[in-house]
């Protein structure tokens, strides 16, 4: 008995978790937070208690592989893998790692960064297949549903599972879940030849030629894939091409993704294709796998990237993606945006596009030639009607992050949310600061000083 659960109610809550295991419960609706389930006899019960339940009964000798993965499948339609994935993961920790392991290393680092080998006495042999089989299963989640740096808590399972059983990483490695339709898993055509794995989410090409028809049939390739419900958000594109060819952007990684949009976007009547392979890509906290730190991006931005210096006919896309760039790990856009505004200029289209794109990032650079390019009157008007609709073009995720830095010695002062005045007041300081640098300080006061008399009252209106 569970304390949360009322003793008259523990039929009803027992009945609830088969149904969970059945694939028998409904969501609720979306307006009860935590989320809740109801059972086959209409009994509303929260998630979070059902997995509490659940995995405090598990043993790693009795659980059945099948069932377990059936409730978490379940639950997570219902609801979401957030809601679900640190109950499975603390069960995994109990009755695999602590039961079975010991690790090494420094105490005080975190779980997935310690060595990990058998206790002394204990065989592969004896940890339970089924035990491993879930453990592979909710590491696999953790690629397709989890965020991006929980790839760290799926190679941590991984990693278990590999020193008993190499055989079964082995297998989920060469051929993934099995979940792939064998067309996507495997297909090889006059053009290309290419492998999807969705357990390491990874996407491998080779293409025979440069031409039209085979660009078509890896992007058509491409979007097949992310057709496919449970193929992860953040994944690899490793590409490779005859020729080495990359888009035309100082700073762009030269990896073989940019080398395909490169080659696709040469033919007009891909565009649309790419478009939609770009709008299949895009999500939210979502990257590229296979690009360093200092260059990740959002899926599809070498396609966004590829489209936008086309020019404006592609504006929309990248309106959108912009507002999709996760201001913490997306940095690759500022590459694109320079490339952007240096062949167009600013511009009534283009000044929108480039505040987006500032506020989009934390700490875009600045660079002098923003303030050169920008000392024209048709530039300095198109940021003053930006200013004035500003709140209509600041990415939808956006917030100020100054810190206040409390006075030595003084208690620090109890947060408060910033109000949508303050936010949009750092957020225009902050496109200011990228063009015109630590010039912007102070009102602007320099730049203003500096003008010309000509445009000195817009830059007085641009600073006030």
């Amino acid at each position: 008995m569970k304390p949360e659960v009322q003793e008259e109610l523990q039929p009803l809550f027992d009945q609830c978790i088969q149904d969970a295991i059945d694939g028998r419960i409904t969501r609720l609706d979306d307006s009860h937070w935590p989320p809740v389930v109801v059972s086959s006899q209409g009994a509303p019960f929260e998630v979070w208690q059902l997995l509490r339940a659940w995995t405090e009964i598990q043993r790693a000798e009795t659980l059945d592989a099948e069932k377990a993965i059936a409730f978490s499948e379940n639950l997570r339609r219902q609801s979401r893998w957030g809601e679900i994935d640190h109950h499975l993961l603390d069960m995994l920790k109990r009755e695999l790692q602590e039961k079975y392991f010991v690790a090494t290393g420094d105490e005080d680092d975190r779980f997935w960064d310690r060595e990990y080998s058998l206790k002394p006495g204990i065989r592969a042999e004896q940890i339970p297949e089924p035990l491993l089989r879930f453990a592979c299963y909710v590491a696999v989640s953790y690629k397709v549903y989890g965020l991006d740096f929980q790839y760290l808590d799926a190679n941590y399972l991984f990693g278990l599972v590999e020193k008993v059983r190499p055989d079964m990483v082995k297998k989920l490695r060469e051929h993934g879940t099995g979940r792939l339709p064998l067309s996507l898993q495997k297909r090889k055509t006059e053009h290309f030849t290419a492998s999807a794995n969705d357990a390491f989410a990874v996407i491998r090409i080779t293409a025979r030629d440069n031409t039209e028809e085979c660009c078509h049939e890896v992007l058509d390739y491409l979007c097949e894939i992310l057709e496919q419900e449970d193929f992860p958000r953040s994944y690899a594109v490793e590409f490779k091409g005859p020729e080495k060819s990359y888009l035309p952007i100082t700073g762009l990684p030269k990896k073989g993704v940019n080398q395909l949009f490169a080659c696709a976007v040469q033919y007009p009547g891909l565009h649309p294709l790419m478009e939609r392979y770009a709008r299949l890509a895009m999500r939210q906290y979502e990257q590229y796998t296979n690009l360093s730190d200092e260059q990740c991006a959002l899926p599809g931005s070498f396609a966004v990237f590829a489209l936008g210096m086309l020019g404006q006919e592609w504006w929309q896309l990248v309106w959108d993606y912009l507002d999709l760039c996760d201001d913490e790990h997306s940095h690759l856009q500022e590459k694109f945006l320079r490339e952007y505004v240096k062949q167009f200029g600013f511009t009534a289209d283009t000044v929108p596009v480039f505040v987006r794109g500032v506020l989009s990032m934390q700490n875009m650079k600045y660079s002098k030639d923003y303030a050169a390019w920008m000392a024209n009157a048709e530039s300095l008007d198109a940021l003053l009607e930006a200013k004035i609709h500003l709140s209509e073009i600041v990415p939808s995720g956006f917030s100020s992050d100054e810190d206040d830095d409390d006075d030595e010695g003084e208690e620090p002062a109890e947060e408060t949310e910033a109000s949508p005045e303050e936010v949009l007041q750092y957020a225009w300081e902050t496109v200011c600061y990228v063009i015109w640098g630590k010039a912007s300080a102070k009102g602007g006061q320099k730049v203003v000083e500096a003008a010309p008399e000509e445009l000195r009252e817009r830059y007085q209106e641009i600073f006030q």
